[in-house]
């Protein structure tokens, strides 16, 4: 009986002991953290969307108490919670436009050349085995990959053609980081027409494949305000956005294959079908 009581009040001491050790190195390495950081964390919309190129909202709102970064570069807070943050840190908001994705590509099923594929739907994969299903090798592959990384459903499939929603769209660049073409680009959102292709190839080429290609015919060019609007690539035609074009470009230009658009009513379906 002696001998049990013994191991008892052994076992009791040494874990009293082991516990004074634990909390005194505790004590002694114990990192001080900024009550700040768990406050603007929670002033976050919290969807760690990583737009603000941060690993998520709790590291954004650390930078944000460091200085190292603004309330304002999170694309998913409204200006109501920049202005709160900025108000409870005592600092400014900051000023940043807003950005959205332009999918460079017209490409519906509809319209272009079609292949026969049966293989992993998932447009990496599908460009790694085969290329996917359509004739031109740099279009959209449409098998929904920026659609499911999207974290807002900004990106709607539509036969077999990745459509953004501007009003749905935050800029956060998910999805430019998923296309394996690198055909999604973020935009300045004010921003309303755009060139729906991102082949180099010379036009009859990509005509062959594809009803809605830019043939760099140059009447979008020649209609323009000014000569610095849109950028001439070889074969392809682009917006400048540091001098973007004015919504009634489209109708001025009469884009013979409707490569360019305005993207409220391409993300309507107005553009659905089209051809020369």
């Amino acid at each position: 009986m002696m001998l049990i009581i013994t191991a008892v009040l052994f076992t009791a001491g040494l874990g009293a002991l082991l516990a004074l050790i634990i909390g005194a190195t505790a004590r002694a390495f114990a990192v001080e953290t900024d009550s700040r950081i768990e406050t603007v964390t929670e002033m976050l919309p919290g969807v760690n969307c990583g737009g603000c190129g941060y690993a998520g909202c709790a590291d954004f709102a650390k930078a944000i108490v460091e200085g190292r970064t603004l309330p304002v570069q999170c694309p998913v807070s409204t200006s109501v919670h920049t202005a709160r943050i900025a108000e409870y840190l005592g600092i400014t908001a900051g000023e940043k436009e807003k950005v959205i994705a332009v999918v460079r590509c017209g490409g519906s099923c509809a319209v272009t050349v079609r292949s026969p594929y049966n293989g992993v739907s998932d447009c990496r994969s599908a460009v790694l085995v085969a290329g996917g299903a359509k004739g031109c090798d740099f279009g959209c592959v449409g098998f929904a990959s920026c659609a499911r990384a999207c974290p807002f459903d900004a990106i709607e499939m539509r036969d077999g053609l990745a459509v953004v929603h501007p009003e749905l769209c935050i800029g956060c660049g998910k999805c430019v980081d998923t296309c394996p073409k690198n055909l999604i680009v973020l935009t300045p959102a004010a921003v309303d027409v755009h060139v729906y292709c991102n082949s180099p190839e010379k036009g009859a080429v990509k005509t062959k494949v594809c009803k809605t290609a830019c043939i760099a015919c140059r009447k979008c060019v020649k209609a323009a305000d000014n000569e610095t609007q849109m950028t001439v690539n070889g074969f392809l035609v682009a917006d400048n956005y540091s001098n973007p074009p004015i919504s009634d470009l489209v109708e001025k230009a009469k884009c013979p294959t409707k490569a360019l658009r305005l993207a409220s009513k391409h993300a309507a379906g107005a553009y659905e079908g089209v051809s020369k």
